[in-house]
Order: C-alpha cells, then sequence, then structure tokens
C-alpha cells in the first residue's frame, strides 16, 4: 500500500487510491471511491460511494461529499463544507436514482462551512467564500461569497482577487501571471 490510512478511518472495498495520499482519523471512504495522488483526506469526513477526486485534493476536517460529486486536480474543500446530492431530498422518499451531478474543475477552492447545492458545477480556479451557498454554477475564476452566493469579482490562480484595468487587462500581485476580461469569461493570458 503506498497511501496511508489512520487505523480509525474506515476504507471499503472497491476503492482506488493514489499513491501518497493520506486518511486522517475517524473518516469514511466508501464503496467504490476514486481517490487521486497525494491527496490529503482531514479528520472526520465521509466520502460516499461513487466519489471521484483527482490528483492533489486537500478536503479539510468534517467534509461531507456525497454520490455524484467530482473533483479535479489541486481543488480545496475547505473545514465543515459540504455537498448536497438530490434537490428535494424526503426522509420517506427513496431518490437514490435522481442524485444530481456536481464537478469542481482544476484549481477551485472552496471555503469552510459553505454549502455546494448539487448540480451546480464550480468552475476552474474559482474561488467560494467561507458560508457561501452556491446555488448556480460558478465560472472559472470568479468570486462568490454569501448566501445566496453571489459573484463579486475574480480571482487568480494564486488565490488573488484581480483588478482589471479599462482594456480588461489584470495581473496576479504573487504570479505577476496576466488574466484578460472579455465578454464577462476571464482568460489566463
Amino acid at each position: 500500500m503506498d497511501y496511508s490510512v489512520h487505523p480509525s478511518a474506515i476504507v471499503d472495498e472497491g476503492c482506488k487510491i493514489g499513491k501518497g495520499t493520506k486518511i486522517w482519523h475517524f473518516s469514511h471512504i466508501m464503496p467504490n471511491c476514486e481517490i487521486g495522488e497525494n491527496c490529503n483526506i482531514g479528520q472526520n469526513v465521509v466520502i460516499s460511494p461513487q466519489v471521484i477526486l483527482g490528483n492533489n485534493v486537500k478536503v479539510q476536517n468534517n467534509v461531507s461529499i456525497y454520490t455524484g460529486v467530482i473533483c479535479e486536480d489541486d481543488v480545496f474543500l475547505g473545514p465543515s463544507m459540504v455537498f448536497t446530492n438530490v434537490i428535494n431530498p424526503r426522509s420517506a422518499v427513496n431518490r437514490r436514482d435522481q442524485y444530481l451531478k456536481t464537478t469542481v474543475k482544476i484549481g477551485a477552492s472552496i471555503g469552510a462551512n459553505a454549502t455546494i447545492v448539487c448540480g451546480h458545477d464550480i468552475g476552474a480556479f474559482a474561488f467560494i467564500g467561507a458560508g457561501a451557498v452556491v446555488t448556480k454554477d460558478v465560472p472559472d475564476y470568479a468570486l462568490v461569497i454569501g448566501n445566496p452566493a453571489r459573484q463579486t469579482g475574480w480571482m487568480s490562480e494564486y488565490g488573488h482577487k484581480l483588478k482589471f484595468d479599462a482594456d480588461g487587462m489584470a495581473v496576479c500581485e504573487e504570479s505577476n501571471e496576466k488574466y484578460q476580461l472579455k465578454n464577462n469569461l476571464v482568460t489566463k493570458l
């Protein structure tokens, strides 16, 4: 085994777990999950059946990732954030055949205590603020906050708010990478 699992964690059968991944205290990885290389699964995390996590995904403590979620490489899931997987749950009605898919694209960060309502995708390098409740798709590089989440700006791949000039150009203050805002879409140049 080229990954590590704390003795108090449970990894069910049929899971594929990549090299260098660490699974910490009291976490439960349910059947048939795919977890990439060099992931960190914090304490008390639940990953439901058939969830897919890419490489270098960081899952902080007390996170619930339900069936239907796919996280691409380099995603950060903050403490106690949660995904849903049924849009209209009822205890007495079985809706296991109605799980909606949610994709979190490469490099996105989701803050502590945020909720991602199922069926809404999070764009590449998007930044979801702590406590936000996401009820619609989030574009690449977008910064969203609040309940319901609303876009308040754009973020660089290094996690800095971008300040666009009159020509729609911005530079990340840390990486010096250039970005362009055109037709309400951001691209890195």
